[in-house]
């Protein structure tokens, strides 16, 4: 994963996202009940397409865990499936009912 390779797209809901999840891993560090590495993972893998440290710090994960980034983003790409598909289910069912 390259600089050259990396594609930027920002958003403000991303943004607060990814950096609540560090937060919480910064805290999850010193607090016995959190996990602190797997919200700062968390963290990076929401802000990779934000920043360019953050997409480093994914490759470094990606080449220590290749197969859990790969279904991780698996996953993501199926909530994003799941939820265009709710979203569309909800406007047709919206506009029948405020067709009768």
């Amino acid at each position: 994963m390259s600089a050259a390779m990396m594609e930027f797209r920002p958003s403000i809901k991303r943004k607060a996202a990814g950096w609540s999840l560090m937060g919480l891993g910064v805290l999850g560090l010193v607090l016995p009940f959190l996990q602190g590495f797997l919200f700062l993972a968390l963290g990076l893998f929401v802000l990779r397409h934000q920043y360019l440290w953050a997409h480093r710090g994914m490759g470094w994960v990606a080449s220590r865990w290749p197969g859990s980034v790969a279904r991780v983003e698996a996953m993501e790409e199926q909530l994003f499936i799941r939820t265009r598909r709710a979203r569309h289910q909800l406007g047709v069912q919206l506009r029948r009912a405020v067709g009768r």
